[in-house]
């Protein structure tokens, strides 16, 4: 087979239009992130999440979604300088069975250019060990460094951020708190409930 001869001007413009393919094709795949829109008692808000940094959290979070996991359950944790929490509860502070635990993937998440803890970001929440996360996240209502994965630490896996209706979480964040059910602490004293997760 024999392959035509590119002159030095034809061979440019096909690299600048293979450039600009490429361009247009990670364009588009920055507008094709998945999209969740909760509604709450206390608003709506719709949350973007990043499978090309955090695959395998982003599967789990969906998963949930579309298992109607989150309907019905509340943030059953909020401090208003640092994040709130939820998706584990129901009104009655009985936890949702779940899935096995997803494995954590904050630093390749990170090594990948995924987004940090800081306002407005979704992170799985966990126990103190780093692969213990399975339906629980939270939205960080500060810029909190200090969660991101480090060479000493596990950190938190940051998979999204709010995209639309961060007044709601501003709101949610400055409900006042004390305890509830077996929490001594940090508990809204009017419940905050996730009526519905819908992939949109």
């Amino acid at each position: 087979m024999i392959f035509p001869v590119l002159t030095r001007r034809a061979w440019c413009k096909a690299s600048v239009f293979a450039l600009a393919l490429v361009g247009f094709v990670q364009a588009t795949i920055a507008q094709e992130a998945p999209r969740v829109k909760f509604v709450t008692n206390a608003g709506e808000f719709i949350v973007e999440v990043y499978p090309d940094k955090a695959p395998k959290t982003v599967d789990n979070f969906l998963q949930y979604v579309r298992d109607k996991h989150y309907d019905g359950t509340i943030f059953h944790r909020v401090i208003g300088n640092f994040m709130i929490q939820g998706g584990g509860y129901d009104q009655r502070y009985i936890e949702r069975r779940t899935r096995p635990p997803v494995e954590h993937e904050g630093r390749e998440a990170m090594a990948k250019g995924g987004p940090r803890n800081t306002i407005g970001t979704l992170a799985m929440a966990r126990t103190s060990a780093p692969h213990s996360a399975t339906s629980q996240f939270f939205i960080n209502v500060a810029d909190n460094g200090f969660l991101d994965p480090s060479p000493q630490q596990p950190g938190y896996t940051v998979f999204g951020k709010v995209v639309s209706g961060m007044e709601t979480v501003q709101k949610i964040r400055s409900v006042q708190t004390g305890f509830g059910g077996p929490f001594a602490s940090d508990v809204p004293r009017t419940p905050i409930v996730i009526q519905s997760a819908n992939l949109l």
